[in-house]
């Protein structure tokens, strides 16, 4: 999967247009959100709770244009849960966008 976190940028600017200020603000907010719906990917214990923070993942990814984030968890949402790849697979999405 290629991951580009050039889409964030581009998403941002086109909603906040040129302003860099609110741009890091939300990049801050959109990193935030995720960082702790992978967290509580990784700290869920039961299958409903995999599937909500799967879900919360997903709308949050889905709001700022982040497809490739979207599309690792609706797998996670739709898949086995409690999956050690794929969270591994989320992890490094969202870390390519902190980077």
């Amino acid at each position: 999967m290629v991951y580009d976190p050039g889409a964030l940028r581009s998403a941002l600017a086109a909603a906040v247009g040129d302003d860099p200020e609110l741009v890091a603000e939300l990049r801050a907010a959109f990193l935030e959100s995720v960082q702790g719906s992978a967290d509580l990917l990784a700290r869920s214990r039961s299958d409903g709770n995999w599937k909500m923070a799967a879900r919360r993942l997903q709308s949050v990814a889905a709001s700022f244009g982040a497809v490739e984030l979207m599309g690792l968890a609706e797998e996670a949402a739709e898949g086995a849960p409690h999956d050690p790849a794929l969270l591994r697979q989320v992890r490094a999405a969202i870390a390519a966008f902190d980077g």
